[in-house]
């Protein structure tokens, strides 16, 4: 992949975050562990933006 789309793919899994974040804040999230794989995703995003 080109850096373009692995950096709009990371803006899209920060927002998911942001989005996961604020639901689990107000009770609605019934999966949590979203947060968590969201997390990762990002965390290898980041990993191949740095490669």
């Amino acid at each position: 992949m080109d850096e373009k789309k692995l950096r709009q793919e990371l803006e899209e899994a920060r927002t998911r975050l942001k989005e996961l974040t604020f639901k689990n804040a107000a009770s609605q999230l019934k999966q949590i562990r979203q947060i968590r794989e969201t997390k990762k995703a990002i965390a290898r995003l980041l990993t191949r933006l740095a490669n």
